[in-house]
Order: C-alpha cells, then sequence, then structure tokens
C-alpha cells in the first residue's frame, strides 16, 4: 500500500570507510536505499524487481566508520508496474572522535543527522508480481468537497457560494473535477449560516437538479444550537450525516457534544437513513465511537474523518494521523480534513496512506500561499491530479455509495 515504510539501521565499518580511512563513500548510502526498495517491493509484489532509476539524490553531511545509520524507504507512488520510493538515511549514533576520549567514544545522537535524501523508480513487470494487489478501497479514492462551512464570510473571499443556486452550481463544478460527496451546510441571504430545514431542502434540491453527489449534511455541536436544529437537515433524508464524537474547544468558541448527545444523534441517523460519518477532532473522539459501536449505538462499518489543525483540536502531524488509524477496525473506511495550510499536506498524506480526502472553502479558502482559490472546485481538482500522480483513482458518485454506504445500508434492510 501507498505509505507503507521499511527501515534498516546497521554500523558502518572500517571496510566501508573509502576516503583517508574514515569517511563512508556516498555510494553505499545508495546500496543500502538498493536493500530497501527490495524489502517493499518484496512486500507488495512478492519479487525482488528491479531499480530503474533515481530521480534525484542528495549527499547532506558525512558518514564516517564506526557511524550507525539509519535507512528508511516509503512508497509514495504505485503504477501497474512501476514503483516509486522516497529514501531517507539518518546518523543515529555517531564515534565522537574528539581529543581527550577513547577511541571508542560514541554518542546517540538526540536529533538524527540526515545524511542522504533521494527519490527513485522501481519496476516489478506484471509476470514477475506473484502477490495480488489490494483492492478497491486501496486504489480508489472519495474525495468530498466542503462548499460552505459556518466559519468563513464573502468577505474573506468573494467566491463563497451562498443562495442554493451558488451552492448547487459550485457542486456541479466539483463534480466535474473529480468529488464524490458533498459536505454541506448552507447560508441565509444575508450570508449568516442557519440549520433551516427549509433552507437544507430548498439547496438539496437544486444540487441534486445538477449533479449526483453523496449529500452529506452537518449535524456539528455550535455554541447555542438545540439539537433539534442540529438534525434538522435530517428530514431531507441526505444518504449521509456527520457526527461530531466528542465535545471540542474550537477556535475561541466551544463545540458541545455530550455523550447523551452523541447517542441521541446517533438513534435520529439511525432513523433517517443516513449512513454517519464519524468527526474526531481528537484521539478520545476515535474511542468514545468505537465504544458506542461496541454498544451496537452506532453501525458497522464505521467511518471515520480525521479533522485535523482546528485550534484547540489534534495538532495536523503525519504521528497524530498514524496514531488515530492505529485504533479503527480493519474493515473501517476513513478521510482527512484539515484547516488552512494544513489541508493540502494532510490531505496528500491520507492519499498516500490509503485514506479518503476531504478539501474546499469550508476548510481552507486558498489554493496556495497567499492566492484566493476561485470557489472549491480549483481544490478539488488539485487533490485529484495529485492522487492520480500515486496510482489512486478518484471514483464517481455512483462507487463512493458502493464504498461508503451499500453495506451499511444492506444491514438495516428488513
Amino acid at each position: 500500500m501507498i505509505g507503507t515504510k521499511v527501515t534498516l539501521r546497521l554500523r558502518m565499518g572500517a571496510h566501508d570507510a573509502h576516503y583517508a580511512g574514515e569517511l563512508v563513500d556516498g555510494a553505499r548510502m545508495l546500496a543500502l536505499f538498493g536493500d530497501v526498495a527490495t524489502e517493499l517491493l518484496i512486500r507488495l509484489d512478492g519479487d525482488e524487481g528491479l531499480f530503474r532509476a533515481y530521480d534525484n539524490v542528495e549527499f547532506l553531511a558525512p558518514v564516517l566508520s564506526g557511524d550507525y545509520i539509519e535507512v528508511t524507504g516509503e512508497l509514495v507512488a504505485i503504477g501497474q508496474s512501476s514503483r516509486r520510493i522516497a529514501f531517507e538515511a539518518r546518523k543515529v549514533i555517531t564515534n565522537l572522535r574528539e581529543r581527550g576520549t577513547s577511541p571508542s567514544a560514541a554518542e546517540v545522537l538526540v536529533s538524527p543527522l540526515v545524511v542522504c535524501r533521494a527519490t527513485g523508480t522501481c519496476v516489478t513487470p506484471k509476470a514477475l508480481q506473484r502477490t495480488p494487489r489490494a483492492g478497491g478501497s486501496c486504489e480508489e479514492i472519495i474525495l468530498t468537497a466542503a462548499l460552505v462551512g459556518a466559519e468563513i464570510t464573502r468577505t474573506q473571499t468573494p467566491y463563497l457560494p451562498i443562495t442554493p443556486q451558488e451552492i448547487a452550481d459550485e457542486a456541479a463544478r466539483c463534480r466535474e473535477a473529480g468529488v464524490a460527496v458533498i459536505h454541506l451546510h448552507v447560508r441565509n441571504d444575508d450570508g449568516s449560516p442557519t440549520q433551516s430545514k427549509e433552507r437544507f431542502a430548498e439547496t438539496i434540491e437544486r444540487i441534486r437538479a445538477k449533479t449526483d453527489c453523496i449529500l452529506q449534511v452537518s449535524t456539528g455541536g455550535a455554541v447555542g444550537m438545540s439539537i433539534e436544529e442540529r438534525v434538522g437537515p435530517l428530514a431531507c433524508k441526505p444518504e449521509m450525516a456527520t457526527l461530531n464524537c466528542g465535545s471540542l474547544n474550537f477556535g475561541d468558541d466551544v463545540f458541545i457534544n455530550t455523550r447523551p448527545q452523541i447517542r441521541d444523534i446517533a438513534a435520529r441517523l439511525e432513523a433517517s437513513g443516513a449512513v454517519a460519518e464519524l468527526e474526531c477532532y481528537e484521539v478520545g473522539h476515535v474511542e468514545e465511537a468505537l465504544s458506542l459501536a461496541a454498544k451496537g449505538v452506532l453501525q458497522k462499518p464505521l467511518h471515520f474523518q480525521f479533522v485535523l489543525g482546528v485550534p484547540g483540536g489534534i495538532g495536523a502531524s503525519e504521528a497524530n494521523v498514524r496514531t488515530m488509524l492505529s485504533l479503527i477496525p480493519a474493515d473501517a473506511t476513513w478521510g482527512v480534513a484539515a484547516v488552512g495550510r494544513f489541508q493540502q499536506p494532510m490531505t496528500e498524506l491520507a492519499m498516500r496512506l490509503g485514506g479518503h480526502a476531504r478539501v474546499g472553502l469550508e476548510d481552507n479558502i486558498y489554493l496556495s500561499k497567499g492566492v484566493l482559490s476561485e470557489g472549491s472546485a480549483p481544490l478539488v481538482a488539485r487533490a485529484a491530479d495529485y492522487a492520480r500522480s500515486i496510482g489512486r483513482t478518484p471514483v464517481d458518485p455512483a462507487r463512493a455509495r458502493t464504498l461508503l454506504l451499500a453495506t451499511a445500508r444492506a444491514e438495516v434492510t428488513p
């Protein structure tokens, strides 16, 4: 799978030294990269494959005999026979070589020193691929567009859709760009957020007239909002709805989701036929969702959305994504939504790790630093292009319904 890593650690001996009896030849690092590439290919294909070419190589610091080097290789793209790999070699222990210390003195580096980086392409011919590739959800990706949100305004970006027709038009643009799911908030004509059932009904009707995307409404717990207001959009019979799995300091506000409220909203989602997307802003939210599933409150298989980078919530980092991912069941689906400048790196990380991704103006109004995106569609197009570049295919709404909704609906069909 994309995102798979292997690691090799070994000590550079006197036989590795090539210059002045101490300095290790840079070619030694490339040989180690070849070793981790071979292991990755064996794990993926059941065959050692062939190393075709390096795209680039950077030698960043000297390696001396006696140093311990840790080498990693990570799959970053998978084609029909090609496998693109990112390599890094880090010095984790160094021989001191300081005046007044013994020749055998050595030290563990608190911050490992990167000594070499590279990217390269390996090839395993189809005829030699003994291990069937993971199908379905590994190669396919579901892109979600969050068009409106409750936080951004037209003062921040003139491209924010407000009226039902504007939202429907933007949904259609996103569908053309590669999106399968529309995460939906709605606005009053003055631009203020609303949970009005009538406004949702009009907006949903216009979206459905223009596109076949899955509609996913929000039941978030903004300050002062009653349960009845939060679940109002369920009257419009959306196919999906979010379920916030805990309370959160959300910037300078507070999202309140008590355990009784979560159970209440979960029951209403099931009664309406909407499949829950479990929004988790903290590791504890994942644990809460798992607890509710174990008690039968939530229908399996579960679909998680890890929301990263919100001030007051979990930070946007690879370590945090991997921690949350390690907690969820093997049959669960998952995706990442990240705010502001974290949106692009975190959603691209999710794609490499086999997850799905949410992009759009709700989470980030910029296409790149200082440049306003002209709506959510350019953000979707960029995400779709990246997915294809690493061997994943954005699915259409019909396929997304199979991946996200078919099993859950079959389980509740009389």
